[in-house]
């Protein structure tokens, strides 16, 4: 099975993350839930399941701040898998109050509990050869199970806080902590061992179905991660470790103070001197776990935005030269056959568009942009090429709907002039038929704008911490067979079933189409 989104056939996916999944433990895992999700794709015609990056959550629980570029979270690991292994009893995790509410993540429960009844598996597993062969097979584990294991000996103390023989890697000290903290880091292993086992495995079911993962991975890491601590070399630092300058950009039509997101920048030139291994390593890595991959904020390969570090907003950063092609070739040659989307939204210039003509990796549109007054006219739904792929909106916008409850008057006239409806209760739906409607060759829709939600099922506000940032989940009993055929009816209309005409002359059961999928979701 090799489809492929920079390739002429039309196809669809639905964006839903992994915590974003029913299940009785407070958050979603790769358990039975996944699996009825991937049935559930299956069943709706989809060809793609993308999800947000697979990360340990970082400074608000974001997968974009993580403690690594390379471990798993392990509040995904299914319990019940393993229960079934022998490795936990169900009375030690089922009656456990996970939160208060099914629709969202209680972080705060899962951090109180996970860990503890992890670290039962953990003294059950006697399989120490399989632990020795995955620690070989993944090298990155031995300092990210370190750092982790030491975090811990200082009541979770950034790195950067940590004495200076531990901070500086020095040998004598390292040598002393891995006889000190042994049976702490091998818990850390085994951790990302059945980490890594259960997510292949669901993996595998997806493909077999004929579903394909895309994949996400930040540009930037933690400044607090295992890798800036490991490769303190590739970073913008100075000596005592701090940044020299972090990540971010600049002030927006969204926001006067730009977005201070704090990550250290990478020393490129130093990079580019060892054909920037670290990064062929990290998406070598990443092929492995997905089919297809999203590099975010790509932009930040031809220039990327610098904030004096301190600096109290991104208002005072400078652009500064990114790798370039350089970095486009290596990827060429380390990994020929590799599957990416650029994530170009944002600030674009001729330059950057040249790189990504030069990549030749398709870009991204957001229909909900077509209709901004604060945004170009790139975005107008006439405009994508097929090489391309559309959303409605990202985990960073407003839902469809929460878009046409709160966009301008102006924005919402707009949208419904050009798509040519009277009823603004239409919109929603209608910008939903919009985005499979484009010329995009790949067409990607949150599961939010399927079920119709509003605001409140909103996935991320950028440049906000808390809230319901990162917490939305989908319902037990959301998924019905109704629905899934609605969704491969719609799917099907458009042309987005490979090896499947598009149903050219049933335009009017469209509508009728329509009223299902309002039918089946207003009990959201």
């Amino acid at each position: 099975m090799e489809r492929d989104p920079n390739q002429t056939e039309r196809s669809s996916g639905i964006l839903l993350h992994i915590s974003s999944l029913p299940s009785p433990y407070g958050i979603g895992s790769f358990g039975e839930a996944a699996r009825r999700w991937v049935d559930f794709l299956a069943e709706a015609k989809q060809s793609y399941w993308q999800i947000l990056p697979l990360s340990p959550g970082g400074l608000g629980n974001s997968p974009y701040s993580s403690c690594s570029a390379f471990a798993g979270n392990p509040y995904f690991i299914d319990l019940d898998i393993l229960c079934e292994e022998g490795l936990l009893k169900r009375a030690e995790y089922a009656n456990i109050n996970w939160g208060r509410s099914e629709s969202r993540v209680d972080y705060c429960a899962i951090f109180r509990h996970r860990e503890r009844i992890l670290r039962k598996a953990f003294a059950r597993f006697k399989d120490e050869a399989a632990l020795d062969d995955f620690a070989a097979q993944n090298p990155w584990l031995e300092h990210y199970s370190q750092y982790l294991a030491i975090k811990d000996a200082h009541s979770q103390q950034a790195w950067i806080q940590w004495d200076e023989p531990l901070r500086l890697r020095q040998p004598d000290a390292i040598s002393e902590m891995k006889t000190r903290l042994a049976n702490d880091i091998r818990y850390y292993t085994f951790v990302q061992y059945q980490f890594k086992r259960q997510w292949l495995a669901l993996r595998e079911y997806a493909n077999a179905k004929k579903v394909e993962i895309i994949g996400d991975i930040p540009i930037y890491v933690s400044s607090d991660s295992a890798d800036v601590w490991a490769n303190r070399d590739l970073f913008l630092l100075n000596a005592a470790g701090f940044p020299t300058e972090v990540s971010g950009c600049p002030p927006d039509p969204y926001s006067s103070d730009g977005q201070l997101w704090g990550n250290p920048l990478y020393d490129w030139k130093k990079m580019a001197k060892t054909d920037y291994a670290w990064w062929m390593y990290r998406l070598r890595y990443s092929f492995e776990l997905y089919d297809v991959l999203r590099i975010d904020h790509f932009r930040g390969l031809e220039s990327y935005y610098a904030i004096p570090y301190g600096a109290p907003t991104a208002a005072v950063g400078k652009w500064k030269r990114g790798p370039g092609k350089g970095f486009i070739k290596t990827i060429r040659r380390a990994l020929p056959n590799a599957r990416i989307i650029a994530e170009d939204l944002g600030y674009l210039t001729p330059k950057v568009r040249e790189l990504l003509a030069y990549s030749g990796y398709p870009g991204m549109k957001l229909v909900q942009f077509a209709f901004d007054s604060r945004v170009t006219g790139e975005y107008r739904p006439f405009t994508y090429g097929a090489h391309s792929v559309v959303y409605p909106g990202t985990h960073d916008n407003e839902t469809i709907k929460g878009w046409c409850n709160t966009a301008s008057r102006g924005s919402v006239r707009k949208a419904m002039d050009y798509i040519g409806i009277r009823s603004e209760s239409d919109l929603p739906l209608a910008m939903l038929r919009l985005t499979l409607q484009t010329a995009a060759n790949l067409s990607v829709i949150p599961m939010q704008d399927w079920l119709q939600l509003g605001s409140g099922a909103r996935m991320n506000i950028p440049s906000t911490i808390g809230g319901l940032n990162w917490r939305w989940r989908l319902r037990e009993g959301a998924l019905t067979e109704r629905l899934a055929a609605s969704i491969a009816r719609v799917t099907s209309i458009y042309g987005r079933i490979p090896g499947e005409e598009s149903v050219t002359d049933e335009l009017d059961a469209l509508n009728n189409n329509n009223n299902i999928v309002v039918e089946a979701l207003q009990k959201e």
